[in-house]
């Protein structure tokens, strides 16, 4: 059988729409991973880069962490913390956080540096506080490479979210895990596919959110 094939006779049997093991299911699964991966990375490394970068320091630190994080074999810091902390969510969750918050400390830092310093200037000039300087001025020019750095790791954890089939949970890398074992190479690539799929459709919503959440001046300038 040739790849079309397999995807044909993946997604034509009824028995994998249904059930614990059905795609609604276990895409529903690979969904929160994602989402929840993504909203801790978020939180640790959106702060970090939006101070960083509005005060201009501490960017060879971020630097070094990034270089760290990225260097780090994201299979391998799963197998160490499920051999520390047994089987569960917490050890799926560290791996993807460790990987997605390089590009969004980075990206954040990045986005910042680049401001246009004349309205920066201009606004502490009016006498604008150091946060109304941030929130109202850097950060609205800043947006569309924070929200490519927010992009590229909401990719990445959708790629690699496929780990957590490997410590008996969820998510479409089960039809991968399970395929591959049961040698069954239709659900092998109806899982690849649904990973493919859903990283096209993450790209696709932060299309429309940089089209909502940035103004048009700004993606004019950008």
């Amino acid at each position: 059988m040739n790849l079309i094939n397999f995807i044909n006779a993946f997604f034509s049997d009824s028995a994998h729409w249904t059930g614990y093991d059905g795609i609604p299911a276990r895409v529903g699964e690979h969904i929160q991973y994602t989402l929840e991966a993504l909203a801790l990375a978020a939180a640790i490394g959106l702060p970090v880069g939006l101070i960083t970068g509005h005060t201009g320091r501490g960017g060879n630190a971020l630097s070094l962490i990034a270089t760290a994080g990225r260097a780090l074999p994201t299979f391998g810091l799963l197998v160490l913390m499920t051999l520390l902390l047994g089987f569960g969510l917490v050890n799926v969750m560290i791996p993807l956080v460790v990987l997605a918050v390089p590009p969004i400390l980075v990206t954040t830092y990045e986005a910042m540096r680049s401001v246009d310093p004349s309205p920066v200037d201009a606004a502490r000039g009016m006498g604008m506080s150091e946060a109304q300087v941030l929130f109202q001025v850097e950060l609205p020019a800043a947006l569309p490479l924070i929200l490519s750095g927010l992009r590229s790791a909401a990719i990445q954890i959708v790629s690699t979210a496929t780990i957590a089939a490997y410590v008996s949970l969820g998510g479409l890398g089960r039809y991968i895990v399970d395929g591959l074992y049961q040698r069954n190479y239709e659900k092998v690539v109806g899982g690849a596919t649904l990973v493919a799929g859903l990283a096209l459709v993450t790209l696709a919503v932060f299309w429309a959110v940089h089209r909502t959440a940035v103004s048009r001046g700004v993606r004019r300038s950008g």
